[in-house]
């Protein structure tokens, strides 16, 4: 077991409107269920234990870039698309905030009760982690936010968050059992029971090892822990900066969307009508579904899939988003049916764009990129926190496209 990353946020307070939660949970669960399809639950814990993977998540979602409400509301929205199903994927997703992560423990019984995990062990695996963020690595931060994932192999991560009132800041940990695998491939012989599915058995000899680097990392020199792990620090400006993205990257999504379309782009996404802009969006969730981790070192860069729900770097294209939803999960439709031409066909999109990345020079039009979303956000029906209306098409149809957005 090992602490993976951590990530450092500026504070920000407020609640995610209910017109994004629902998007947000709709779309990071179909990302989910992508992962799982193609790759398993394992690849599901190792990304969310990936402190840039996790921010870019948040960024497609349509989060602020670098706020600590990301931790929050990615959290929040996947806990709600998973559990219905869990079952399905075999993944669950325990804990929350404030009086939800005090709940971890009876949850995690429950998981194991389902699962014929050894819930005990999982319990003491979420207090510990929680006791070493908390306690044992004297920071400044105080959990108050503690989300378990568990798959039904037993394998866990640990995404929690704790705030330091003095610099403004919160800090997410992220924490992963990659070793605990090996462990859940014979049954518990010394618990008598229904059998409900494979045993976790911690207590045989050959467990040793993991529990002795639970205590390890609890009693550890926090001075020798800090640089093993992946650090994220998000900088103070609200707004997305060119030096907050690869512009070559960028640039390439831009140009698939916009510029250098092969020409049987329209048969390779089966898709008539779908315009650039949402191409553009496709492009960014597709590489947070099949991109190396390599490409999440600025996470900034996929806040340009669907906005920002204060504005940056443009506000919240609904209809975009929405096209975005419906092409994904028809695609995962039809994949279910045995028709995979959609699909592969999203899947392509990322290996596209990397084709063009290798041939394109970095673009140097970032400004007027910024400038092109807020202008054109009025015909995706762009939103932010601060519109009054629970409509917004009806006060940006007679937009200009020209006026000063509110920030923080």
């Amino acid at each position: 077991m090992k602490r993976s990353g951590y990530a450092d946020l500026p504070l920000h307070y407020g609640r995610v409107p209910q017109w994004l939660a629902q998007r947000m949970s709709t779309l990071g669960g179909a990302i989910i269920e992508y992962i799982i399809t193609d790759f398993g639950t394992a690849e599901v814990l190792r990304r969310m234990s990936d402190p840039f993977w996790f921010q870019a998540l948040g960024c497609v979602m349509g989060m602020d870039w670098h706020s600590s409400g990301i931790t929050t509301s990615v959290m929040g929205a996947l806990k709600k698309a998973v559990n219905p199903r869990s079952k399905e994927f075999g993944l669950f997703i325990c804990g929350g905030r404030g009086k939800h992560s005090r709940n971890t423990p009876n949850e995690l019984l429950e998981v194991a009760d389902k699962t014929g995990l050894d819930g005990e062990y999982l319990v003491r695996c979420s207090k510990l982690s929680a006791k070493v963020d908390n306690n044992a690595v004297q920071d400044g931060f105080q959990i108050y936010l503690h989300s378990f994932l568990v798959d039904q192999h037993g394998r866990w991560t640990v995404v929690q968050q704790g705030l330091n009132d003095n610099s403004g800041l919160a800090r997410r940990y992220h924490w992963h059992s990659p070793d605990i695998k090996s462990f859940v491939e014979e049954p518990h012989s010394f618990i008598y029971g229904q059998n409900r599915g494979q045993i976790l058995n911690m207590t045989d000899r050959e467990a040793a090892n993991a529990r002795e680097r639970v205590l390890t990392i609890a009693t550890g020199n926090p001075g020798k822990m800090m640089p093993e792990i992946r650090k994220l620090i998000m900088p103070d400006h609200h707004d997305v900066r060119k030096e907050d993205v690869n512009l070559k990257r960028l640039g390439a999504v831009l140009a698939l969307a916009y510029d250098t379309r092969p020409p049987d782009f329209e048969s390779l996404l089966l898709t008539k009508g779908l315009g650039p802009r949402t191409l553009q969006s496709l492009a960014l969730v597709s590489e947070v579904i099949y991109g190396t981790p390599v490409r999440f070192r600025d996470p900034a860069r996929f806040s340009f899939a669907h906005g920002g729900k204060d504005g940056h770097p443009a506000p919240v294209l609904l209809k975009v988003y929405d096209e975005t939803i419906q092409f994904i999960t028809n695609a995962l439709n039809r994949s279910s049916l045995g028709l995979t031409d959609k699909k592969s066909a999203f899947k392509k999109l990322s290996t596209l764009a990397r084709r063009i990345e290798n041939t394109e020079e970095p673009f140097a039009l970032f400004d007027k990129v910024i400038e092109k979303e807020r202008r054109e956000a009025k015909y995706y029906g762009g939103r932010t926190v601060f519109d009054k209306s629970a409509n917004p098409d009806k006060n940006r149809k007679k937009s200009t496209g020209d006026e000063q957005l509110t920030l923080f």
